[in-house]
């Protein structure tokens, strides 16, 4: 994976405020130098699920492991986007693109290795039941998958007792929850102590419109997210085993 430092980036920044880089420019220099793997790179980054196909075939017939590309190439050229999305350069329509074509690119290297890819942890996400507004769920879901984590998309408007099956199913990390409506968010209350009952001490990241971080901090496995650009951190620090009070502080909203 790589680790794109966002200080070095800013640094570039300074050096040419006068010519003023484009997303593309800003881009191109995370690029690695192996043309085979850089073509792969590029095709994400320009979200080309087409070209994304051809640079893999390319690679493959001249040796490349089909899953090493995965991690090689396939979620580099997600984390350089994820990274300028993060950084205002990129907005998430652009995400999205290089997402799908991230993903097809990963379902052909999975189809032509036999082999399935190991994802860093799986995520259960969802909107609360009685809520069908999902665009805070979409942008996290893109987010966590180009990080390299597995996430369950149980959709909107989704009762307790489905989250909770899911949860006992899947064994997640963690479960992403979104509301915007103050009438729906009470529904995490009942997650929360579903989750308890049951021994399952998990964080339950919440977001939305109409959650505040008073509000998720009443909840004993509540984690408030304001913006859905920290879920993916949110989840690198659960696996460094940062437990729920280490990480609410870490992302505590002053």
């Amino acid at each position: 994976m790589l680790d794109i430092d966002p200080t070095g980036i800013l640094v570039r920044y300074n050096v040419k405020l006068e010519s003023e880089l484009t997303p593309d420019e800003i881009a191109r220099e995370f690029f690695p130098s192996d043309i085979l793997l850089r073509n792969i790179v590029e095709a994400v980054f320009e979200g080309d699920e087409d070209e994304v196909i051809f640079a893999l075939k390319e690679a493959v017939s001249v040796g490349k492991d089909p899953i090493s590309l995965i991690d090689d190439a396939l979620m580099v050229g997600m984390d350089i986007v994820s990274q300028l999305y993060e950084d205002g350069d990129l907005f998430l329509p652009d995400v999205m693109i290089s997402s799908h074509a991230m993903t097809d690119g990963i379902e052909y290297c999975k189809q032509i290795s036999g082999k399935a890819h190991e994802f860093k942890g799986t995520v259960v996400s969802y909107v609360v039941e009685g809520d069908i507004h999902d665009i805070g769920k979409k942008i996290l879901t893109v987010l966590l998958k180009s990080n390299g984590y597995e996430v369950i998309d149980l959709g909107s408007d989704v009762p307790t007792d489905e989250v909770i099956s899911a949860v006992l199913k899947y064994r997640p990390i963690m479960i992403t929850g979104t509301s915007l409506m103050t009438t729906t968010m009470y529904s995490f209350m009942e997650v929360n102590n579903r989750l308890l009952e049951n021994d399952i001490m998990i964080p339950l990241v919440c977001g939305g419109g109409a959650v505040t971080q008073d509000f998720v901090m009443n909840y004993d496995l509540g984690i408030y997210c304001e913006d859905a650009a920290i879920v993916p951190k949110i989840a690198d620090l659960i696996l460094k085993n940062k437990n729920i009070q280490e990480i609410r502080e870490q992302f505590h909203v002053h």
